[in-house]
């Protein structure tokens, strides 16, 4: 779309995710922008651990989840999805939490996976 769309993209992502049981105001992206020879991906951190061949847990609901908020990012104009049919599947929003740009100072947005960091942890 517009040439600052993948910043837009990667700060919007790291308002999306699930909140913490135990630590109140903190929020787990859920999901990053990968950009690979010309094409972008909405990834889930953990698709990304077994991109590295690091153990992962993905499971069906996570693969549910970045589909929904690949369909939100699209929905709000962020994004085209260019192939449908890889997004079928979607989990319920109740499972996803959403931080309004202006609620950000007040949560601690923490991140699992470090895109360009070749010491990123495993998730199992």
């Amino acid at each position: 779309n517009e040439p600052d769309d993948f910043l837009k993209i990667k700060e919007t992502l790291t308002r999306i995710g699930v909140a913490s049981r135990k630590d109140e105001n903190t929020l787990y992206q859920s999901c990053h922008i990968l950009h690979k020879q010309g094409h972008y991906f909405i990834t889930h951190f953990k698709e990304l651990f077994l991109l590295d061949g690091k153990p992962s847990n993905l499971t069906q609901n996570d693969i549910e989840r970045r589909n929904t908020i690949t369909t939100l990012l699209s929905d709000r104009g962020l994004l085209d999805i260019v192939d449908p049919s890889m997004i079928s599947g979607h989990a319920s929003l109740r499972q996803i939490k959403i931080i309004s740009h202006r609620d950000k100072q007040e949560w601690v947005l923490e991140s699992k996976y470090s895109i360009g960091n070749s010491k990123g942890r495993s998730y199992s």
